[in-house]
C-alpha cells in the first residue's frame, strides 16, 4: 500500500500561491472593513408618530423575539441568523443560513 505525503510545511504553501498583480489586488481587499448590519424587525411609522417619540417610547416591531433576524451588507441580504446572548448578557448572532446570490427575496 502506498504511503501518504506527508503535510509540506506551510512556508512552501505561501511560495506556492499565485503572487501576480491581479491576485495581490483581491487578496488585499479581504482586509477592506464592512458594516455588517444586523435588523430584528421593522415598524412603519408617519412622521407625526416619529416626532412624537421620547426616551421612554416603545416601539412594537413585525416580529417575535425567536425570529429569525438578517445580517446585511450594503443593504444587501447576505445571512439569516438568531439572537443569542453572549458573556456579560450582551447581545450575538448565531449564523443560521448564508444567503445565496439571487434569493433575497424569499423568505
Amino acid at each position: 500500500m502506498a504511503e501518504p505525503e506527508p503535510a509540506q510545511p506551510e512556508d512552501e504553501m505561501l511560495d506556492r500561491r499565485d503572487t501576480s498583480a491581479a491576485n495581490q489586488f483581491r487578496r488585499s481587499i479581504y482586509s477592506v472593513p464592512v458594516t455588517v448590519t444586523v435588523s430584528i424587525g421593522q415598524k412603519r411609522l408617519s412622521v407625526s408618530e416619529i416626532l412624537d417619540l421620547g426616551p421612554d417610547s416603545v416601539i412594537a416591531l413585525t416580529s417575535r423575539i425567536e425570529d429569525p433576524v438578517s445580517l446585511t451588507v450594503d443593504n444587501k441580504l447576505i445571512a439569516r441568523g438568531e439572537l443569542i446572548e453572549i458573556d456579560e448578557g450582551g447581545l450575538g448572532v448565531k449564523i443560521t443560513e448564508i444567503v445565496e446570490e439571487g434569493e433575497e427575496g424569499n423568505g
